[in-house]
């Protein structure tokens, strides 16, 4: 089945609007145990988990836009790829070690899957960290000695292997290369993801998992929400008291065409990328976080790459590092990128994010502080004129060709062409209490039962390990059942008895 059939059906099964049995906005609110905020792969990864580990009655999960994944967890917002700290250069032992062991979840969820299920969400195919010169491949042969033993699939490649795997890569004029070479490489694993089809994934198992038992779980597209208003000591409250009221209204709605409905909700999580942030700070949360968005661009070029092909991190950088990937949705197509630019919007392509932005900007001297202390350094202020420069129409193909030419020498200024419509915008988080740019996630618990979570890269690669955080804290405040041995053995592969031990460390 296609995806646009999929998004269709979906469309069709799951949303749900204003019909019978909805309460106006005169009625007594309805109660959810939890409403999910968000429809991307974070937000239907935390749907599943609850649907599948834990016992609650009624679950709700609303999104704004008509279909599910369509802002950071869209094919054409990211890189495709499934993070595992592996070919990541920027991760020291400590994370890589800690971001596999999440990111693994997703090979062991798909193989819950059935096969044609599975063939539309993840994707083998090899990858390899390039070397090029003498400094770069001295990095990598110290780092393959380091990993190798947490990362037993790795395999130090030489120029001739390198050739055998990806004849682009080491050949110029279909001779080997003159400068040295080194990569490390992973030959056959679960690398690429196609995390919008994953989210629908999510949400179709985790309707499985509540068909027939009585339990009402939902999904709402088209909805976006107003209002959140902590509510103390209702009947429905958890033994804390503490419970929320929710407005929420139709997207699509003009002012005063649809009314607004409230829901009651037990525990709320927010998983709406820099939406989240926006949604706290109106709430008066999380004041002392400023958001500084990165948007990446890519480029597409001939099928060049078997696999995905990643270059060294330079560690002044805190962008990612230029990558060719084979596209999931493009086939015969491999994208270049990403570039980034410091964009004033929330969303790419949605420019009236850019009024968004300002909210969550908060500009002042702590903001102004850390801008500072990135321009300063002379790598990033030329990367970033650079990446400025990128973005010129006629100038942006002369420029990236000689990047990308670091991994695929012979490539032509004929081969490259601009992805139209290609990149999303990742969230950076500035903390000004301690004036520094963080570049991991955020989860702000701004209330008991109150979360808002922000994710930016590797966001997508860490859903079900999020996912798991929430789930047992949602279990803890809430007195549900929650199935940990079945969830560490089905998504952690952990042997039986061990359950406590895995679902606690998860994330």
């Amino acid at each position: 089945m296609g995806h646009r059939d999929r998004n269709a059906r979906l469309a069709q099964t799951a949303q749900l609007g204003q019909g019978p049995g909805t309460p106006g906005p005169a009625q007594e609110p309805e109660t959810v145990d939890v409403l999910i905020v968000g429809g991307g792969v974070c937000g239907t990864a935390l749907l599943f988990e609850l649907a599948r580990y834990t016992d609650l009655n009624r679950v709700l999960l609303v999104e704004r836009y008509e279909q599910l994944a369509q802002v950071n967890s869209k094919p054409t917002n990211n890189s495709q790829t499934i993070h595992c700290g592996d070919i990541e250069t920027n991760y020291t032992l400590e994370k890589a070690v800690r971001v596999k062991r999440t990111a693994e979840m997703i090979v062991h969820y798909a193989e819950l899957l059935p096969p044609e299920v599975r063939d539309r969400c993840v994707f083998r195919t090899p990858k390899m960290v390039l070397g090029v010169g003498e400094q770069e491949c001295s990095f990598l042969r110290q780092r393959f000695s380091q990993f190798s033993p947490h990362f037993p699939a790795m395999e130090l490649l030489e120029k001739d292997d390198i050739a055998s795997w990806e004849p682009q890569v080491a050949l110029r004029n279909g001779e080997l290369r003159s400068e040295e070479l080194v990569a490390i490489g992973i030959r056959s694993t679960y690398t690429a993801v196609d995390y919008e089809a994953l989210a629908h994934s999510f949400v179709e198992q985790a309707q499985a998992a509540a068909d027939g038992s009585g339990r009402e779980l939902r999904v709402e597209c088209g909805i976006r929400v107003a209002a959140i208003a902590p509510e103390e000591g209702h009947a429905a409250a958890p033994s804390d008291g503490q419970s929320y009221l929710v407005t929420l209204e139709q997207t699509d709605a003009q002012p005063g065409q649809a009314a607004a409905r409230q829901v009651r909700a037990r525990h709320v999580v927010v998983n709406a990328g820099a939406h989240s942030l926006l949604m706290a700070q109106q709430m008066g949360y999380a004041l002392e976080y400023s958001c500084l968005p990165v948007a990446g661009s890519f480029y597409f070029t001939p099928d060049l790459l078997r696999g995905k092909v990643y270059t060294v991190q330079n560690d002044k950088l805190p962008f990612a590092a230029i990558h060719g990937d084979p596209d999931v949705r493009a086939p015969g197509q491999t994208r270049f990128g990403p570039t980034a630019l410091l964009l004033p919007m929330l969303e790419r392509y949605k420019p009236a994010s850019f009024w968004e932005f300002l909210k969550v900007l908060r500009l002042d001297w702590a903001v102004l502080s850390v801008l500072w202390q990135l321009l300063r350094v002379a790598d990033i202020r030329n990367y970033i004129i650079k990446n400025l420069l990128f973005e010129v129409p006629w100038l942006r193909r002369w420029l990236f060709l000689s990047d990308a030419r670091k991994i695929v020498p012979d490539m032509s200024l004929a081969d490259l062409s601009f992805a139209k419509g290609y990149g999303g915008v990742r969230p950076q988080l500035i903390n000004k209490r301690e004036r520094r740019l963080m570049l991991g996630e955020a989860r702000i618990s701004a209330k008991p039962g109150l979360v808002f979570n922000v994710t930016p890269s590797p966001g997508g690669t860490c859903c079900l390990g999020n996912a798991a955080d929430d789930v047992g804290a949602i279990a803890e405040r809430l007195g549900c059942r929650f199935e940990r041995e079945q969830l560490a053995r089905e998504l952690y592969a952990a042997p039986s008895g061990a359950a406590s031990e895995e679902v606690a460390v998860a994330g």
